[in-house]
């Protein structure tokens, strides 16, 4: 069977934003709320406030997005729910009015075509919520409700709200506030169909779906896929699967999945033992033990053989995200860590993923200070910023860096070395996260020509030609580079 996954993705930049998080509008709107209590936006954040975030805020960053290099965005949940991160449906209809409704997001999803900026949508389809009217009605009228088939009912009478009786019900996680679907009854099926074709058709450019290995039912994603695709055969499917995804990337369900088996060895590079393991522990990714060249090297190979090529060329590439704390709190405050990381993320195959706020250096351990609101410019780490606009122009101006083959070239102690090649471009990434200077001598006879043009970063290269081709390298400790050929 030949994969066909969307081929926007595959030079795609995403910008994942946790909405409520990201920005307040500043332009007079017409709001439900004129006068709302929302927390401070500096202030650490709470597991139950909101800070304010709206659609209509995003819209008025989209300058600052495009000029960062993002062509395409990420939302978590967007829709009606009593949780500032709305992974507890309400409605899945309806944009919640807090983020300004359907019509903000109308206008936000026409503006961002207009830039030609991709907009996914999370799609929570596990579970639902107690508030959720279907789920609501069952609280009212117990096994005369119309809808018991809907959940996993497990006996009378239902307990929502008090931890001192059994729940009666399934909730995901054992968490009473999020019932789980029914998924093997052909009405909540149909259901979960209608709701994925309505946004398609109303003009989102594809789902990432959350925790979709919970979901058992036989064909399901299978049908999810096929539905989606007719409607827009470019949209993309992204699935949450933090662990081997073999199951899902068979080419008739997701076309990717958010890349946490890259995230977790790069970390371990990059990072090392500055790893502050109270972020990372009991998470479903190891960014840990710390790794030299030679074993990131393998891990990365593993993965690459892990996926057909066309599945490698449409994953979701992250180091971070809502799930996880900041990588700049992981590193415990090392900012070379995450200058490097950011440098095999941006030259890595699949479509990179930038968490809202990374860009500037902002930190955040785990949730729910990974949620922290967007700092005002006046907080940002400009140096930050610039790394990223630099790393994200290189990867739109080479096509090699996006589609091109992934060759390892050199990998001992703490120096690993690859190309990048397309046709007769080559690039060749270098990266030392050592605490020395590093001076390498790197057969590459693979290569065609000889990049030497320092494209980003700072190293000494120099190639001599007796009999091979070899490339001898300085490197200052914890620094990489880009290498292409001048133009």
């Amino acid at each position: 069977m030949q994969i066909e996954t969307p081929n926007w993705v595959k030079h795609a930049v995403f910008y994942q934003i946790f909405p409520d998080r990201f920005a307040r509008s500043q332009q007079p709107r017409k709001r439900l709320l004129k006068s709302a209590s929302w927390e401070s936006w500096d202030d650490m954040p709470t597991l139950q406030g909101y800070k304010g975030g709206d659609l209509w805020g995003v819209l008025e960053q989209l300058d600052y997005l495009e000029k960062l290099g993002i062509n395409a965005i990420y939302f978590t949940p967007i829709f009606q729910s009593a949780s500032n991160h709305r992974y507890h449906t309400h409605d899945y209809y309806q944009v919640d009015p807090l983020l300004g409704g359907n019509g903000a997001f109308r206008e936000l999803l026409e503006a961002c075509h207009d830039r030609n900026i991709k907009v996914v949508l999370d799609g929570v389809f596990n579970h639902a919520s107690r508030g959720f009217f279907f789920f609501h009605d069952v609280l009212e009228n117990g096994p005369h409700s119309p809808w018991v088939d809907w959940f996993k009912i497990e006996g009378w009478p239902l307990s929502p709200y008090n931890g001192e009786f059994p729940a009666n019900y399934e909730g995901w996680g054992g968490n009473r506030a999020l019932p789980v679907f029914n998924h093997d009854n052909p009405e909540v099926r149909e259901y979960i169909m209608e709701i994925a074709e309505y946004w398609i058709k109303f003009g989102i450019d594809g789902w990432r779906l959350d925790v979709p290995f919970e979901v058992k039912a036989p064909g399901f994603w299978q049908e999810f896929r096929d539905r989606v695709k007719a409607i827009n055969p470019e949209a993309y499917i992204v699935g949450e699967v933090w662990e081997d995804s073999s199951e899902w990337l068979d080419g008739t369900q997701f076309d990717g999945v958010m890349n946490y088996l890259f995230a977790a060895p790069t970390i371990a590079f990059a990072a090392g033992d500055r790893v502050d393991m109270e972020q990372v522990q009991d998470r479903s990714y190891h960014p840990y033990p710390p790794l030299f060249a030679a074993e990131y090297a393998e891990k990365i190979a593993e993965l690459l053989q892990m996926y057909p090529w066309e599945i490698q060329l449409t994953q979701l590439n992250l180091l971070a995200s809502h799930d996880t704390a900041r990588l700049i709190s992981i590193a415990g405050g090392d900012r070379a860590s995450v200058e490097l990381a950011t440098l095999l993320l941006l030259t890595f195959p699949g479509a990179p993923s930038i968490y809202y706020g990374d860009e500037v250096g902002l930190p955040g351990r785990l949730d729910p200070d990974s949620r922290r609101g967007f700092p005002l410019e006046a907080h940002w780490e400009h140096d930050v910023l610039d790394y990223h606009r630099q790393l994200i122009a290189l990867r739109h101006a080479y096509p090699a860096l996006r589609t091109g083959v992934y060759q390892a070239l050199f990998a001992q102690a703490a120096v690993y070395v690859f190309a990048r090649i397309l046709g007769t471009e080559e690039l060749i990434i270098v990266v030392n996260t050592g605490t020395s200077p590093a001076k390498v001598s790197i057969e590459a006879n693979l290569l065609k020509s000889q990049p030497k043009k320092l494209l980003y970063g700072s190293a000494e290269a120099q190639w001599t030609s007796v009999g091979v081709s070899q490339l001898e390298l300085s490197l200052p400790a914890r620094t990489g580079c880009i290498l292409g050929l001048a133009n």
